[in-house]
């Protein structure tokens, strides 16, 4: 008998019913939340802290203070060169990552805390990054991963901008601090009004947003993220949602939910995950009370329930993985995907949650810790205050 998108739904739905039921949950409490919503504040508490306060001592090191060799911009802009290049400069790169740790930690600590000096310490880094004359990086990524003698970088090289992404989730926040004033506000979120331009205005961006791949929702996903930092007009978000449904959806899953370009690459579990992580993410930035983008499937079956139908049971364990495994690390994931805390949310499944609250938070892996653009959930769960 012909398999049909509805069919084959039914039957992973069955599968993953009939996990649901032999693994039984164990009771929730008003504390830690319900089955599809466990409660973030609580389970992520000390991880949350810890961290924060190993930051508090760490000071800004924004891009003027790691030169690359021979840059072709200035000190301010972002420069970086393909890993796979004897002795590549990958210094801007891995500050941004550190970045992206070290504002959302500290932001969700002064969520949970509402102590100033969480919030100072973050807006310290803002400033140094996004502010100030002297240091400020340059809103735009012209320069991520150039390969000599190109006078400008590659499409590939936007993904690293990634983990701005919950940089940009920490402002919303911090602006009920006393910290960041109405002025470093409005200029902080015009430095991401002006990166949001780039990413759709350029040539290298335009080129990233069209891969049918992980670099296209990556650039999905920073996009998402600029545009909700402007409260005043909704336009660049419902032009997303219609990129999402109209072109993301169509280019990147089959009907039956895998992410097939993915799968051809080195690292195919590790870049299916990845990819699962930046589509929730954008699936989260883009919905709204009156429209959910988690819901949006084309008519031949392709959407992200499916995707999540699909990939689940690969989660929950990886090896029930049917595609060669990863050329490094595969014993080391899944992880903790936030996907899985997003859509148990988005479509009431208490298993995804389950297995998000089972895995391991953190990794020391600094290759594996690159595919996590989304480290603190509880900014994800959260509504910061008017």
């Amino acid at each position: 008998m012909l398999t049909t998108r509805r069919v084959f739904c039914s039957q992973i739905c069955s599968q993953t019913a009939a996990l649901v039921l032999t693994a039984r949950l164990p009771a929730q409490t008003p504390s830690t939340g319900t089955p599809t919503r466990p409660n973030v504040a609580v389970i992520d508490h000390d991880r949350i802290l810890s961290a924060a306060d190993r930051f508090l001592t760490q000071a800004p090191a924004p891009l003027t203070t790691l030169p690359a060799p021979h840059p072709p911009g200035t000190p301010h802009d972002y420069y970086s060169e393909p890993e796979n290049l004897p002795d590549a400069f990958t210094a801007h790169r891995d500050a941004i990552i550190s970045l992206a740790h070290i504002v959302p930690a500290l932001t969700s600590a002064y969520v949970l805390t509402k102590e100033e000096r969480y919030a100072q310490h973050a807006v310290t880094h803002l400033r140094a990054w996004f502010l100030s004359p002297e240091t400020s990086m340059t809103p735009n990524l012209e320069y991520a991963q150039v390969v000599s003698p190109a006078p400008s970088g590659r499409a590939e090289g936007i993904i690293e901008a990634v983990h701005l992404t919950e940089v940009a989730q920490s402002i919303p926040f911090l602006s009920n601090s006393e910290a960041l004033s109405p002025a470093d506000l409005e200029a902080i979120t015009l430095w991401f009004t002006n990166y949001l331009d780039w990413l759709n205005n350029s040539r290298t961006a335009g080129l990233a947003r069209d891969m049918r791949d992980h670099n296209g929702s990556s650039w999905l996903l920073q996009a998402a993220a600029c545009a909700r930092l402007n409260l005043k007009d909704d336009r660049a978000l419902t032009t997303l949602r219609h990129q999402f449904r109209t072109a993301t959806i169509r280019a990147q899953i089959t009907f039956d939910g895998t992410f097939p370009r993915e799968l051809t690459t080195p690292n195919p579990y590790r870049n299916s995950l990845f990819n699962l992580d930046m589509l929730a993410g954008a699936c989260d930035l883009l919905s709204t009370r009156f429209e959910s983008v988690w819901n949006y499937e084309l008519q031949d079956g392709p959407g992200m329930r499916v995707a999540f139908a699909r990939l689940y049971p690969f989660i929950a364990n990886r090896r029930a993985w049917p595609y060669k495994a990863d050329a490094a690390f595969f014993t080391e994931l899944p992880l903790r995907r936030p996907a899985l805390l997003l859509a148990a949310r988005a479509y009431s499944r208490p298993e995804y949650a389950e297995t998000w609250r089972a895995l391991p938070a953190d990794t020391s892996n600094p290759e594996l810790d690159r595919t996590f653009p989304i480290r603190q959930p509880l900014l994800w769960v959260t509504r910061p205050r008017p």
